[in-house]
């Protein structure tokens, strides 16, 4: 077998960054507190398999293949893993869940993943041959045979076209997702959060753009160089988006709290101590406090509708008892109590909201994570002494007086 020598360029090294960042980027959204949160696990996963297509294109660029033969095309299966991984991190940031049905986004994935055994299993002179026809036509070929038939679905001459209408699709799908949570509600934008989540899906958006400009111009996989590259800035691109939203830096986390607006129930009161042989300081209850306020606040975990006293405490790094020490200590409340008050008063914000009047009373609860209408009804007539409804009809009469 002929083989070239290693090839680095700014290309080659743009691509192996893009390559490591991705894989510490996608371990760190699975990771910890982060991997409980369902929008992080998609985006993780999504970065791992842009990390894998891009490492794959990284060796066939710089030679590096023909030392790992075995490799040859090793990636490919997630080219159809990439749309679907992304849908779902927009649309369960949006709608704290996966679409329904979700399984069968993933079929098309399952079918190539099988589909790959016939040419990820071939002896290395095939795969040579498979390799510098798509990257070195200039080499000749050398005598092989396969060991059984490559390609049992006869799709794998159309995987560029394959790939640009999965993107497609899903990148479609996911900028209308954003565009009916904004026609829904107006303030959806206001959210630093949001905007993030705004440029990422124009980010994704490019991809076929640039799989109609750049494939047309090259024999076989000669581009995948610079697709790969943009993908390197678009992950370089999310962790600046990641850090920027970051409040660890942030001068604000250094600031005194200030007491939420109109709340339904008082959250600040005086410490009571039911916990007398607790480890909890006084001091370490008010950071914890300090952390709870600021998660509740930023993140909004209240509105997952499968938010539990393990998982909240989870993201707070502490224990689930001290986490129940703390909200009877401090805010008189059990965890349930808590949810309630978050969630009763985020309904009330979006029931005054005049751009949201056209929702219903049970689309709002689902909204803010009951899964029950009864039981959001039940917890709303006990915070606030009116049903959803009667609140709405003196919000109205309020407006037209």
């Amino acid at each position: 077998m002929q083989t070239l020598p290693i090839h680095l360029d700014v290309f080659a090294l743009v691509i192996l960054l893009g390559v490591a960042q991705g894989l510490f980027l996608g371990g760190f959204f699975l990771s910890g507190s982060r991997g409980y949160s369902l929008a992080n696990r998609c985006l993780g996963w999504f970065l791992l398999s842009l990390a894998a297509i891009s490492a794959e294109i990284f060796l066939n660029y710089s030679n590096y293949m023909f030392r790992v033969l075995w490799l040859v095309d090793f990636a490919e299966p997630f080219n159809f893993v990439l749309g679907p991984l992304f849908y779902f991190f927009v649309f369960s940031r949006v709608r704290h869940r996966l679409p329904i049905r979700w399984g069968w986004h993933l079929l098309p994935f399952t079918i190539w993943i099988v589909n790959a055994a016939t040419w990820l299993f071939q002896p290395l002179a095939w795969k040579y041959n498979s390799y510098i026809d798509s990257l070195h036509p200039e080499l000749s070929v050398i005598p092989s045979r396969s060991y059984w038939q490559e390609d049992f679905t006869g799709l794998r001459p159309y995987i560029n076209e394959l790939t640009l209408l999965s993107c497609l699709v899903y990148a479609v799908l996911a900028l209308l997702i954003l565009r009916n949570a904004s026609r829904r509600d107006a303030r959806f934008w206001l959210s630093p959060n949001h905007n993030t989540l705004r440029l990422l899906s124009w980010f994704f958006a490019l991809v076929p753009v640039l799989i109609v400009i750049i494939k047309p111009q090259f024999y076989e996989d000669l581009g995948d160089y610079l697709l790969a590259t943009y993908i390197a800035v678009t992950i370089y691109a999310t962790s600046f988006l990641v850090m920027r939203s970051s409040s660890f830096f942030s001068d604000e986390v250094d600031r005194p709290l200030v007491e939420q607006p109109q709340p339904v129930a008082q959250p600040f009161v005086e410490p009571k101590k039911k916990y007398e042989k607790s480890s909890l300081s006084e001091e370490i209850e008010d950071a914890l406090l300090q952390k709870l306020t600021r998660l509740m606040d930023e993140e909004k975990p209240y509105l997952e509708s499968d938010m539990s006293l393990p998982k909240l405490a989870s993201r707070l790094h502490t224990t689930p008892h001290h986490l129940s020490q703390l909200l009877n200590d401090r805010l008189d409340q059990g965890f349930f109590d808590l949810l309630a008050t978050y969630r009763i008063r985020e309904a009330q914000a979006m029931l005054q909201d005049s751009t949201l009047v056209h929702l219903k009373i049970d689309e709002i609860a689902e909204r803010v994570g009951y899964n029950s209408p009864s039981a959001f009804h039940t917890a709303f007539k006990r915070l606030t002494s009116q049903t959803p409804a009667q609140f709405r009809q003196a919000v109205t009469t309020s407006r037209s007086a």
